[in-house]
Formats: structure tokens, sequence, C-alpha cells
């Protein structure tokens, strides 16, 4: 078994699927912080200056009124936090869009590489060496 599982690990594409787990890990990082950082305060400004990632609502519990979602999942009450829901949505939807991308691109790579060259096309150029040098030989032995 330790064999068989050094083997698995030796194989080129458990690195590889260890490398792009470890980029998806940084990718979505960076997409929550622009989510977070720069696409929900303009959600927030557009909808009359809300603070998107604290939209919340108590559903039992005590929160004082204005409290941060942090704070009021601090004090032990039980929020419906919709802002980190959207916010979830809306990461999702980035890093779906960009896996899309990134598997069109590669699709459209090895598409390229399989295609087969073009082959010119066999240009009839008139008659053979070979049909030529018969012509001549029946010719000549006609006189």
């Amino acid at each position: 078994m330790l064999n068989e599982f050094k083997d698995f690990i030796a194989k080129g594409n458990v690195m590889d699927m260890a490398v792009g787990i470890i980029i998806g890990a940084a990718f979505t990082a960076i997409v929550s912080s622009l989510v977070a950082d720069l696409i929900n305060p303009i959600i927030g400004l557009v909808i009359g200056g809300i603070d998107f990632s604290n939209m919340y609502w108590v559903l039992s519990g005590e929160v004082p009124e204005g409290a941060s979602l942090e704070a009021a999942r601090e004090s032990g009450a039980a929020v419906f936090a919709i802002g980190s829901f959207i916010m979830a949505i809306i990461n999702f939807l980035i890093i779906a869009f960009v896996v899309f991308m990134l598997v069109r691109y590669v699709n459209k790579v090895k598409a390229a590489a399989e295609k087969p060259e073009e082959v010119a096309p066999e240009v009839d150029s008139g008659p053979s060496e070979l049909d030529v040098l018969l012509e001549i030989r029946d010719s000549l032995a006609k006189k």
C-alpha cells in the first residue's frame, strides 16, 4: 500500500492538482478582497449608502441598534446575514467566470494543437515523367 501511495504522489497529475489548489486559494482571497473592498462599496453607494457587508436581520437575541455583523454574531444572536450571502454569490460568479474563461482558452489551445496541418492539394500539372517517356517510345516505335 505504501508503494502504491508513493507511485500516486510521484505522478505529475497530483503535483499539478496541488499547484492548482494553492493558486486557487490565493485567487479566492484576491476575489474576496475585490468584492468586499471594491464592489460592495459601489453597490452600497448605488443603493443609498447602505453598508452592504453589514446587512443582516436579527432572528432572535439582543443586538444593539447599528451594530456590525461581527458584533451581532459575537453577542450570540441568531442573525440572517444577507450581505455576507450576497458577497459569497458575487465571489462565486467572478470565480466561475474566470474559470470558464481559463477552460475556454485551454480548450482552444488543445484544439489548435490537435488540428492537423493543412496539406496543399495536389495540382494536376500535366502528364508524369513516365507518361511522357512512354509517349515518346510509342511515337518512335510508330516511325
